[in-house]
């Protein structure tokens, strides 16, 4: 049913203005009574879900996770480890804001378990920074990559975003350098996304001409991967580059529709029942701890996916890597050719300069990384 955990802290020390994930600023209580909620459910889980073998990954996503005291992070992961099991050689993510770490905790992170750190820097200029509601500085943000180092950590992501209000290309180049200076083993690249709903949404509405323009975008998208690729790193998914044998586990999971159990508010899951069965739980802090205090899993109604469902599915997110497609991978899923299924949208796309073939697979070109949405929406 599943290979793959995924926890969803959802509180901050400060709520970003751009951010739309499930998440809200907390006090250490909170924190405390949120880890027990949290083991309280994946009690309730393993009654009801089993995985397929054990645990392949697990990722501590938010809001801030590294919020959450080291010791907590520890029974958690061994209290997943009992109720599922976990393969010796797992990635375990923690998801970290510089401004709450230092060595003492990273160190303790890293033996509670933790083999993976994805630190939020998401820019190296403090302007930016403070535009973005950042709680940490660029001299907080290199201090803390380096304390994970010292505190034993081998493989740290760093999440950048482009597309920033009043950000240059020459700007974005910066940022690029200093972070290939440090040499984490990956890089997340995002463009900015205004979301509804968010005081970014209100500040800058689509035509801000406080925004870069879509050139500009476009040509800061094609700057990652000219700098990124030349300094040795694998341009694997849309937004993310790693060293070679670098690529987040957990993430390329997900693309790879790898079944995974969600756990936490807000949390959603993907389990391997016949073309897949998707649900979540409320966003809603105090209804999902209220279920779960009732001895109730928090999961809303579940979506049983048909087979033309998962085959769209099986595109669009398995377009996002840059392997592509492969022929032989989709008539094992579906007991058909990908031609015979997406002849024309393929035929359209290629003609278009949006996928390739390469060998029996098919990938996106680099415009189709750019126009990817377009892309998607002929398999749906």
């Amino acid at each position: 049913m599943f290979t793959r955990l995924y926890l969803h802290i959802p509180f901050c020390r400060r709520k970003c203005p751009y951010c739309a994930f499930v998440s809200q600023e907390s006090t250490t209580a909170d924190l405390d009574g949120y880890a027990h909620t949290l083991l309280a459910e994946m009690g309730l889980a393993a009654h009801a879900f089993r995985a397929e073998r054990p645990l392949e990954s697990v990722y501590f996503g938010g809001g801030t996770p590294s919020l959450i005291a080291p010791p907590l992070i520890d029974r958690i992961l061994k209290r997943a480890g009992e109720l599922f099991g976990l393969d010796r050689e797992a990635e375990i993510t923690l998801e970290a804001n510089p401004g709450t770490v230092d060595r003492e905790r990273l160190a303790a992170f890293r033996s509670a378990g933790v083999n993976r750190l994805s630190l939020g820097v998401q820019s190296f200029h403090d302007p930016l920074l403070k535009a973005l509601g950042r709680i940490h500085s660029a001299v907080a943000a290199r201090e803390a990559f380096l304390a994970a180092r010292a505190a034993g950590f081998t493989n740290i992501g760093i999440d950048l975003i482009h597309a920033l209000p009043g950000q240059t290309i020459g700007m974005w180049r910066s940022e690029l350098e200093q972070a290939l200076a440090l040499g984490p083993e990956h890089i997340s690249v995002y463009g900015l996304t205004v979301e509804e709903g968010t005081p970014f949404a209100l500040r800058y509405g689509a035509e801000s001409p406080f925004l870069p323009d879509e050139d500009l975008a476009v040509a800061m998208f094609e700057e990652a991967d000219d700098v990124l690729t030349a300094a040795g790193y694998e341009h694997y998914e849309i937004a993310n580059y790693a060293l070679p044998g670098r690529r987040s586990a957990h993430n390329s999971g997900y693309w790879h529709r790898d079944g995974y159990l969600g756990l936490g508010c807000g949390a959603h899951s993907f389990l391997r029942e016949g073309y897949g069965v998707r649900f979540g739980n409320p966003a809603d802090l105090d209804a999902y701890a209220g279920t779960i205090a009732q001895g109730r899993l928090p999961h809303g109604a579940e979506l049983s996916l048909t087979r033309q469902d998962a085959m769209a599915e099986f595109m669009f997110l398995g377009l996002r890597m840059a392997d592509g497609i492969g022929a032989d991978g989709f008539r094992q899923e579906f007991g058909i050719g990908l031609d015979e299924t997406f002849e024309a949208a393929l035929a359209k796309l290629t003609a278009m300069g949006l996928l390739e073939p390469a060998g029996n697979r098919v990938r996106l070109t680099r415009r189709g990384m750019l126009l990817s949405n377009q892309v998607f929406a002929h398999f749906l």
